[in-house]
């Protein structure tokens, strides 16, 4: 695949915030994160439809739509950030303008929900978009962590590799479920959306690749149904090496469990799945709904040693 890179931001440009999913829960914490922007030294402006409220939406799918289509098409926006996660970005792929995405390349950045966008970008135009914070959802927490503030401007300011991922602060030690050593694109985001994707004309494509995943908030049943679509489909079978990253929130409910007389934990879900492959995987990278992110450029070439227990970005997202 053609990859298509945004051009690296700078001190002053334009930062646009949308929601192409669900709105921020409080207008506060989207005012937090402008302020964490503009901190950073850029200017901000928002989606006209960024706190609106449609149900479980950010306005109607047309609203939202329009907000990301106005962003990619404004010269003076050079970079896109979502608001939140959430839902809803699947129901905008059969109407989205990848023709206008592909002519006006820019940082656009996201995770959760956004990663059904990422995926059909990636397949549809080759943009390299980014795995990283939102705006209402961390840059509007206080603090924000000064490792993930580190780590994304490190990913979209800077036109050399990141190299080697940095364990967050005060990690547990990373899992190997399977030794060795891959190299491939870094493809990847939230397992149920990765899942949601299959049978879609905008499919996971996992071919070849470092695939990376994370969850929230999810029973080990269902994340085994998850892996199991991905397996069935043939998904798995495809990819050089897997990057697990947290599961926040994950396990067996602690009232009402699916399965109160017997269950896998998360992490057994997990080795049964890749302990079987032969490839490199590891486990517990900082990648996830928890406290502290990465930022990942999705698309560009990666290196796993899962000798090591790490994983190296290898070619730049941005120009």
């Amino acid at each position: 695949m053609h990859l298509i890179k945004p051009a690296a931001l700078q001190t002053g440009d334009t930062i646009a915030v949308v929601a192409p999913a669900s709105r921020p829960v409080l207008p506060s914490s989207l005012s937090q994160g402008i302020h964490q922007l503009r901190d950073m030294g850029f200017q901000v402006k928002c989606g006209s439809h960024v706190l609106s409220r449609n149900g479980f939406l950010a306005g109607t799918d047309a609203d939202r739509l329009q907000d990301l289509h106005d962003m990619f098409a404004d010269p003076d926006v050079k970079g896109i950030f979502c608001a939140r996660g959430g839902y809803g970005c699947g129901r905008l792929l059969p109407t989205v303008d990848f023709e206008l995405v592909r002519s006006n390349p820019k940082v656009f950045i996201g995770y959760s929900d956004i990663t059904a966008l990422q995926v059909a970008l990636l397949n549809e135009t080759g943009l390299v978009t980014f795995w990283g914070p939102m705006v209402s959802s961390e840059l509007g927490k206080h603090p924000f962590p000064d490792y993930s503030r580190k780590a994304l401007l490190k990913a979209i300011t800077q036109d050399n590799p990141i190299g080697i991922i940095d364990d967050a602060p005060d990690a547990a030690p990373l899992q190997i479920i399977n030794a060795g050593l891959a190299q491939g694109p870094l493809i990847g985001g939230t397992l149920s959306l990765l899942a949601a994707s299959i049978g879609t004309p905008w499919a996971l494509n996992s071919d070849g690749a470092i695939l990376f995943l994370e969850e929230v908030g999810e029973e080990p049943h269902k994340i085994d149904r998850m892996l199991n679509q991905l397996l069935q489909a043939g998904k798995l079978d495809q990819i050089a090496g897997a990057v697990i990253g947290e599961c926040y929130g994950c396990g067996s409910a602690t009232h009402g469990p699916a399965f109160p007389y017997g269950n896998f934990s998360v992490e057994e879900v997990f080795y049964d799945y890749f302990g079987k492959l032969d490839i490199p995987v590891i486990s517990g990278m900082a990648i996830g709904h928890g406290t502290y992110k990465t930022t990942l450029p999705i698309g560009v070439r990666a290196t796993l040693d899962a000798n090591q227990g790490t994983l190296s970005i290898d070619e730049s997202g941005v120009i």
